[in-house]
């Protein structure tokens, strides 16, 4: 491909108005030509960073102006599925934001679609996989030059959250993205999911009872603790500790400018995830249109690993009631090999 891919950004809300922005400032090799969005406000406004493109109410109307050459999705979850289906049948690439969809049955039958292609065309928006941190991380632990990981201590903190946050959202949109990146770091899917309540925060709303300890088991033996945390108030976290035979491993923790001040010390930290993983998500994109451009379509995490956290996320809410909780998944197709 020779000319710049032409990108169909569906949705445009706080994440798809600044992918609009990315591909735009930011990407090499493609473009935005079309902003699918049934709200005319937000199409406008993402349209300004998107020269050129051409606005639709529906996934349907953009294919069949043959305006996009490969389609990015960052609609809520619930509405994925009602996008990918066409576009999986138009048999364009795909990068689709977490989740593939909202349970592991529609993403089942998302995978079923899919299979009737030639290969796999979804890549799903983990980007913590891109994250240069976690990348080295890795890296260390395949390498075993610390010996064999024992275990995994994260923190998922959140200054706060909306009202509109719920308490299963502290798993299907917080711990969701724990559940894809644990498992590539380590190797092993999640065998079981247990959920335990500490002191409540007497500043979380009313509505949530948080923060949460998350404990997963994997099916290599490594044991994987996650505090998710979401109004802790003092900025925006994602920390993981490796545990090895010969040593710990750290990343996540604040960097830049350091201050001694009137007998303090202090070092910034973010407050949002978009500055957090700013360089994630670019390394993400590009990453995806050059897999794109290149024929390999993919290059991430498939509707496979989308389909394995629906199941994580399954256990996870089940496991918000108490219990120790099994994650059960079919055979992974050849497919996906």
């Amino acid at each position: 491909m020779t000319n710049d891919l032409r990108i169909g950004v569906v949705g445009a809300g706080l994440m798809g108005a600044d992918h609009v922005a990315r591909i735009t400032n930011r990407i090499s090799g493609a473009v935005v030509s079309a902003i699918v969005e049934p709200d005319s406000g937000r199409a406008a406004a993402a349209a300004q960073n998107a020269p050129g493109s051409q606005a639709f109410t529906s996934i349907e109307d953009a294919l069949a102006t043959d305006a996009l050459d490969a389609v990015l999705i960052a609609t809520p979850g619930k509405f994925h599925q009602p996008v990918l289906v066409p576009a999986l049948e138009a048999g364009l690439p795909i990068l689709c934001e977490k989740p593939l969809t909202p349970d592991s049955a529609s993403a089942w039958e998302i995978l079923q679609i899919e299979q009737k292609l030639d290969r796999p065309h979804i890549q799903v928006g983990f980007m913590r996989r891109f994250d240069a941190q976690y990348a080295a991380l890795r890296q260390l632990i395949a390498s075993g030059d610390e010996g064999e990981l024992l275990m995994l201590r994260c923190a998922h903190r959140n200054p706060s959250v909306p009202d509109s946050y719920t308490q299963e959202m502290l798993i299907t949109d917080s711990v969701v993205h724990e559940f894809d990146v644990v498992p590539w770091l380590a190797g092993s899917p999640v065998k079981t999911v247990e959920v335990k309540h500490p002191r409540r925060n007497s500043l979380s709303p009313e509505h949530l009872r948080e923060p949460i300890l998350v404990i997963m088991e994997l099916e290599n033996g490594v044991l994987v603790d996650v505090e998710m945390n979401v109004s802790v108030r003092f900025g925006y976290q994602v920390a993981t500790e490796a545990v090895f035979e010969q040593g710990i491993a750290r990343i996540g923790q604040p960097a830049g400018l350091q201050q001694w001040h009137d007998g303090r010390f202090s070092v910034g930290e973010h407050i949002s995830f978009t500055t957090r993983f700013a360089d994630a998500y670019d390394a993400q994109i590009q990453r995806w249109v050059n897999a794109v451009r290149a024929g390999t379509l993919v290059e991430g995490p498939t509707a496979w690993d989308g389909y394995l956290v629906a199941l994580a996320c399954e256990a996870g809410v089940r496991a918000l009631d108490g219990g120790v909780q099994t994650v059960d998944a079919a055979a992974r197709p050849a497919f996906y090999a």
